[in-house]
């Protein structure tokens, strides 16, 4: 049986979820379709997501983006007007703390940690002496500044985001189809029609007026579809949980070192690094690469905070960010080639952190023609397709 909505969601995790909401707050009885082919999200970045928030970033938009998604995420059930059945997603506020060993790595966060308190961000400039007396645990010597904020930064649950937005969107009227889309249908420079594949194996098509790339790691194979390019690629991140039982430190922040990042999670830590040779991943590749821990990470982990010297990996698991390779940003808008085609993509690890004003954002759009609370025009399709890098350098 064939399908009619006003505007169909290729994705149903936290960013399809997340427009979809927004769509129906804006307008009440909008027909809103989101289609989703796993709705256990067993592998979706969103659930394998390390499920974190800062205003640390290096450009303007997105920390204006994090100073509308901090506020919306300590007040979430507030935000959805009690109906996402989440009564606080338990937010962690333990800040983050980047760490530079070179004079260029100073003089660069020194600059971006301007641009942050400029837009309302809590980002204090640190010398080494500062770092040793707040985290007296942490090796300073090498150290030539560090950022750290003590607000509006930490982590919280993931999971209840996603949930939270999908039952409150359900509540409004959204619908959620367990179906596969598998093409797209084109007539007159629009989409007609998205092609889907329901779990009983059964094919329809599904008509719409407008239609939403929230794939993830999969976005680019919906652009494939419509004979058109996306730099987005899957790639793969290994993630421990490691028990440090000499550096127990509850009021660690997230820090961010030049060759991994790490951060508390209920008496042990979690850690993880980039692959030296990062690139490309099937998108059903989910093998850990264990080998990352003691070749790569415990060594300058030791060297950085002496209490882990006795460590051991207490689990792990394996999730895939959906790198822009562009620029590391994220690509939203309508496609220029396609313009009732939204693409909400790309977003290279900051994802979920991005979700409700990304979503607020799309779902303006999509309503009025142009962006309204926030302009996200930086992240426009257009300097994609015009290979014009708008560079996120603090990509964790």
């Amino acid at each position: 049986m064939n399908m009619t909505a006003d505007v169909i969601i290729v994705g149903g995790a936290v960013m399809g979820s997340s427009v979809a909401w927004w769509l129906t707050r804006m307008q009440p009885g909008l027909d809103v379709l989101v289609l989703e082919r796993d709705p256990s999200f067993a592998q979706a970045s969103t659930a394998l997501s390390v499920a974190s928030i800062r205003q640390q970033f290096t450009t303007d938009v997105n920390v204006k983006i994090s100073r509308f998604g901090i506020d919306f995420i300590r007040h979430f059930d507030e935000r959805l007007g009690g109906t996402g059945g989440v009564s606080s997603l338990g937010l962690k506020e333990n800040g983050y703390l980047f760490l530079s060993s070179t004079i260029d790595g100073a003089a660069a966060l020194a600059e971006v940690a301007a641009m942050q308190r400029a837009n309302g961000a809590a980002t204090a400039l640190w010398d080494a002496d500062q770092v040793k007396a707040r985290f007296p645990w942490l090796e300073t010597g090498d150290l030539t500044a560090a950022t750290f904020g003590a607000r509006d930064e930490g982590w919280f649950d993931n999971m209840g985001l996603m949930a939270g937005f999908r039952t409150a969107a359900k509540a409004q009227g959204v619908r959620f189809l367990t179906a596969r889309a598998c093409g797209l249908r084109m007539s007159g420079g629009r989409i007609t029609e998205v092609e889907i594949e329901t779990k009983d194996g059964g094919r329809a098509l599904v008509s719409g007026s407008s239609v939403v790339n929230a794939a993830g790691t999969r976005a680019a194979e919906v652009l494939r579809w419509a004979g058109l390019d996306l730099a987005v690629e899957p790639r793969k991140r290994t993630v421990f949980v490691v028990d440090a039982p000499n550096a127990r430190h509850p009021d660690a922040p997230l820090l961010i070192d030049a060759g991994f990042y790490l951060r508390p999670e209920h008496g042990h830590w979690i850690t993880a690094t980039v692959p030296q040779d990062d690139g490309p991943c099937d998108p059903n590749d989910f093998e850990p690469d264990l080998h990352l821990f003691e070749d790569v990470i415990w060594e300058q982990l030791y060297a950085r905070a002496p209490g882990f010297d006795a460590v051991k990996v207490v689990r792990h698991w394996v999730g895939h960010y959906a790198y822009n390779t562009l620029d590391q940003n994220a690509i939203l808008g309508p496609h220029p080639h396609l313009p009732n085609l939204f693409l909400c993509n790309g977003f290279s690890g900051h994802g979920l952190q991005q979700a409700p004003a990304v979503g607020r954002g799309l779902a303006e759009h999509i309503l009025t023609g142009d962006w309204q609370s926030l302009d996200l025009s930086d992240l426009s399709v257009a300097r994609m397709i015009e290979g014009r890098p708008f560079l996120e350098r603090a990509i964790v």
